[in-house]
């Protein structure tokens, strides 16, 4: 499948994220460097997109370098400035380097994008000690890796940074990936520490929450839990991946200069509405409907 095709649940291809309207002028970030941690992902990638056509240089962040590669030159084929950085965010020795090499190559840092994370449905009580780890360390460990390591490099070089963290709607029932609920929730809790220790630093820390996002990470749940999550939220639909690159924008943006410490949400009132069950709804709980 080419680079500007999508497949079922996969969210905005690369031809559409180019030309997608956006509320923003065009320079917007101009001259801002930006690390994008799950760049090539369905939401990094959307942030990578809109970021680049507000004039930032994007740094692209992950495990995959061919796939990094790939979005570099689809970004840098329509005069979009982009770079491809293979790093584990895991490793917090790599975590290290990465920044190193970003600062080395562009002499500052304006906004990191933590867009890295995944999650496997399934019941908790099934949960292995594996499966478990693998998603705290990259939805928690990982992403406080890299904000310590922004941290310490604004610090170093006294200069003013953004944190940007997605996580999840954690404030109402979405079950099924109680791991990720866990980890998110800490990365919320730690962001709203952070940004009170880091104000006099001159860095701001703040989070987006998606609901039902139409992007590639729909695809690890099934048919039925996917029919479902448009009807998880009282407008009735799914959002796009570009919802949460503009609200991304805002943030990273001088719109969002006396922000920090908030968690952004935007999941069309997911949050007042309903359960979500990403792995079906229990016959349990059915037999009482």
């Amino acid at each position: 499948m080419g680079d500007d095709q999508t497949s079922a649940n996969a969210g905005p291809s690369d031809d559409e994220l180019a030309r997608h309207p956006t509320v923003f002028a065009a320079d917007a970030l101009q001259d801002y460097v930006v690390v994008i941690s799950g760049g090539a992902g369905g939401i990094g990638r959307a942030v990578a997109f809109l970021f680049a056509r507000l004039g930032a240089h994007v740094a692209l962040v992950g495990r995959n370098k061919e796939k990094l590669d790939a979005l570099a030159a689809q970004l840098a084929g329509r005069h979009l400035k982009a770079s491809a950085h293979a790093a584990d965010i895991r490793e917090p020795d790599a975590v290290g380097a990465l920044f190193d090499a970003v600062w080395a190559a562009h002499g500052r840092v304006n906004c990191l994008v933590n867009s890295a994370g995944g999650q496997f449905p399934q019941a908790a009580i099934d949960f292995s000690i594996k499966g478990w780890n693998a998603v705290i360390n990259t939805n928690l460990n990982g992403t406080w890796y890299m904000m310590q390591a922004a941290a310490q490099h604004w610090r170093e070089q006294k200069a003013p940074g953004s944190i940007i963290n997605i996580v999840v709607v954690t404030t109402h029932g979405l079950y099924g990936v109680a791991h990720t609920i866990a980890a998110r929730s800490g990365v919320i809790g730690l962001s709203r520490a952070v940004a009170v220790e880091w104000a006099p630093l001159n860095i701001r820390v703040n989070c987006v929450a998606p609901g039902a996002i139409e992007s590639e990470g729909w695809n690890v749940y099934s048919e039925q839990a996917r029919a479902a999550y448009p009807r998880s939220n009282p407008m009735m639909r799914a959002g796009s991946p570009w919802d949460i690159a503009e609200a991304c924008a805002y943030l990273a943006a001088p719109s969002g200069r006396f922000i920090t410490g908030e968690t952004l949400t935007i999941d069309g009132g997911g949050q007042l509405w309903a359960e979500t069950w990403t792995t079906g709804k229990p016959e349990y709980f059915r037999r009482e409907e």
